[in-house]
């Protein structure tokens, strides 16, 4: 099938951009000895993850069950679900334990570890569990240095579970923007991350795996000693967010959204186009960055940025398509008659995936196949 071919709005995949992404990142940690466990929840695409498996990738990352369940059936059995369980999902993670899934779920308390071992003598099973740890402040994890973290380490190990490891993400790095920055905050990143393995080893609780990982700090670390692997995901496609970091350029996001110009304003030199937030999601992740990208960067029918263009509002099914400046544009009418093909680059990769059932991949010669996706918990 042909662009032209294809109803709007729709998700497009550059395949070119995809595999140079994957390429790049695999390359990276190849070279450092380091593993690398993309994390699948940003494309949510079996085809997606098989080419990060061909690529060298070892393992997938998780953010839900649903997620789980579903790469487990097409052929994924290591897969890490890297968001602390509650316990009422035990059940769920020990139907997939099984039936052969080498399922490793995540705790960051004393709480948590509880209702596992709880679970685990119960139903006698030796759950796989990591413990997170905070290194950033972002958002969940315990604190290297907390002596929480040794009471949750010897409260799985003694209560039979088995404690793979301890696992962190620095979050904080998409608010970063500077190589230096971003170099720091990524071996703050791997020296706390570390230095929880190493307490807890002293502490008689085994750690054999140190699991650390954004896309930003991925792709700046210079020192990976003692990491056993890194996970990433939103490097598969990139986005804006991530071009703002500066890991990337708007030319290297892969992923896009094609639509359909359906009319004008040419007083207010507006083109509209049927992208609403319900395509392009209202994530607005660049608005506190140095470039404000509004809901998506212009391009045209072949991907090639528009400079100066951007989707500076959006309803539920129309986008606005107008100046980063804000004048007016009188040449847009001619530029853009209604039926004119226009690709939008996202702000968020993941949230912009998120609004569509299926991606079309876009091959070099032009040509595109369907690859599905899938939603829900």
């Amino acid at each position: 099938m042909k662009l032209t071919d294809i109803d709007t709005p729709a998700a497009l995949i550059d395949e070119a951009h995809m595999a140079a992404n994957i390429a790049r990142l695999q390359e990276r940690l190849s070279a450092q000895g380091v593993r690398l466990r993309p994390h699948v929840k940003t494309s949510k695409c079996i085809e997606v993850a098989r080419r990060q498996q061909q690529a060298g990738a070892r393992g997938i990352t998780v953010s839900t069950l649903k997620e789980a369940e579903q790469f487990f059936a097409a052929g994924f059995s290591d897969i890490l679900y890297a968001v602390c369980i509650s316990p009422e999902k035990l059940d769920r993670a020990l139907a997939l334990r099984r039936r052969g899934c080498a399922l490793t779920i995540l705790v960051d308390s004393v709480a948590a570890a509880q209702a596992v071992v709880a679970k685990g003598q119960s139903e006698r099973h030796a759950f796989e569990v990591m413990i997170e740890i905070d290194s950033d402040g972002h958002r969940s994890g315990v604190q290297p240095e907390d002596p929480g973290l040794i009471a949750i380490g010897k409260l799985l190990h003694e209560g039979g579970a088995v404690v793979k490891g301890v696992l962190t993400h620095a979050g904080s790095s998409y608010e970063l923007d500077t190589p230096e920055a971003l170099r720091k905050l990524a071996e703050q990143e791997r020296a706390l991350c570390v230095r929880a393995a190493e307490r807890l080893r002293a502490a008689g609780v085994p750690c054999p795996e140190v699991s650390v990982g954004s896309t930003p700090t991925a792709l700046s670390a210079q020192n990976l000693t003692g990491v056993t692997e890194v996970r990433a995901g939103v490097y598969v496609f990139f986005d804006l967010v991530m071009a703002n970091v500066g890991v990337c350029t708007p030319d290297d996001v892969a992923l896009s959204v094609l639509t359909t110009v359906i009319g004008h304003q040419p007083e207010k030199g507006w083109a509209i186009v049927d992208a609403g937030w319900m395509a392009m999601s209202r994530d607005r992740g660049t608005q506190r960055q140095k470039t404000d990208y509004g809901y998506g960067a212009v391009c045209d029918a072949d991907g090639r940025l528009i400079d100066g263009l951007l989707v500076s509002g959006a309803n539920q099914e129309h986008g606005i398509v107008s100046r980063r400046d804000g004048q007016g544009d009188a040449s847009i009418v001619q530029r853009f008659p209604i039926g004119t093909r226009l690709r939008i680059l996202p702000n968020h990769a993941c949230a912009t995936g998120a609004q569509f059932p299926s991606y079309r991949l876009v091959t070099p010669a032009g040509a595109s196949r369907e690859w599905p996706r899938f939603q829900g918990w």
